[in-house]
């Protein structure tokens, strides 16, 4: 006769190994989005065209008013121990798009590998813009003071 394992008994394994990990798509949106804001060049996150900009900083002002702020412009797809990420992002003018998304991968893959274990399989980036030196910051003045 041969032993079989006994399936879901626990013993043998470590307590930190008993059960499972779930991590939110949502979740990983946030480290990806904090990440590529790190980077110098990345102006914002998102659409490109200014008044999109502009509605969704005063939509994320808003409670209840839709995506957190720091997830915007960001998609992930998450698995069991994988995850896949697109960035969409304005970047300055004057600086290296090649260099800053390189800089944004390394920078997103690093943080999103050592916080959550997940592998990070690939991010796309897409620029959508260039924030020009004359043109003027598109984030709505606060009305109170």
């Amino acid at each position: 006769m041969t032993e079989s394992a006994s399936v879901g008994s626990g013993k043998g394994k470590e307590p930190g190994d008993r059960g499972r990990t779930s991590i939110a798509d949502g979740v990983v949106e946030k480290i990806a989005g904090l990440a590529a804001r790190e980077v110098v060049g990345v102006h914002a996150m998102g659409s490109g065209s200014g008044l999109s900009r502009t509605f969704g900083a005063v939509r994320d002002r808003v409670p209840g008013g839709g995506k957190a702020g720091v997830s915007r412009g960001v998609k992930a797809e998450v698995g069991e121990t994988q995850t896949a990420l697109d960035l969409e992002i304005v970047v300055d003018y004057g600086v290296s798009i090649r260099d800053v998304a390189r800089a944004v991968r390394e920078n997103v893959i690093s943080a999103v590998e050592r916080m959550t274990g997940l592998e990070v399989v690939e991010v796309n980036i897409a620029v959508s813009d260039v924030k020009l030196p004359d043109e003027p910051d598109e984030e709505p003045e606060s009305r109170l003071q």
